[in-house]
């Protein structure tokens, strides 16, 4: 159905039958070689068979902050006066598989919500979000260490369905 590769350790390229989608979280873009050139930022995305949610971490932390002082947070989300760094952390959709892309970041996990598949550097991510694959985009000796478990070397993580996935923990390293 898919699979996942990576160039350097600051980006993901999901590529598909009519698709390839390349998410730079260092840039907090996304490129799909498409005429208007890259996509900049947060917001809500169908490229191909590849839907994508763009999360504005500056404003889920807003939220998440007044909603933990018992205000109200619906108007948090649409106020114009937070200013937002442009962090952006990503959750693509291949056929009912959530791909979380979020890199170094460990803010904003709970808006990114339950993710098959996680990309990340993060250890405290992992733990919090419980993936059935991470691929590690950073520092894997110490990923794998801190959870205890091995990793493997992959050209490309393909995955055929859901139903391909792990039943258990695997991080793979590309």
């Amino acid at each position: 159905m898919f699979d996942l590769e990576s160039k350097n350790p600051d980006e993901i390229t999901i590529n598909t039958k009519k698709t390839s989608v390349t998410f730079n979280v260092v840039e907090n873009e996304i490129d799909a070689g498409l005429s208007v050139g890259k996509i900049k930022g947060p917001g809500e995305f169908e490229i191909g068979d590849v839907t994508i949610r763009g999360i504005d971490v500056d404003k889920a932390k807003a939220v998440a902050k007044k909603e933990a002082a018992g205000e109200d947070a619906d108007a948090t989300e649409a106020d114009p006066t937070i200013k937002s760094s442009g962090k952006t952390i990503y959750d693509a959709e291949v056929g009912g598989i959530h791909i979380g892309i979020i890199g170094g970041c460990e803010d904003a996990l709970d808006e990114l919500g339950v993710s098959d598949i996680l990309c990340t550097s993060s250890v405290r991510a992992v733990r919090e979000i419980e993936p059935k694959v991470v691929i590690s985009m950073g520092n894997i000796d110490g990923m794998v260490t801190e959870l205890k478990i091995s990793a493997r070397t992959e050209k490309k993580f393909k995955v055929k369905n859901e139903a391909s996935l792990p039943a258990t923990l695997e991080v793979v390293s590309l």
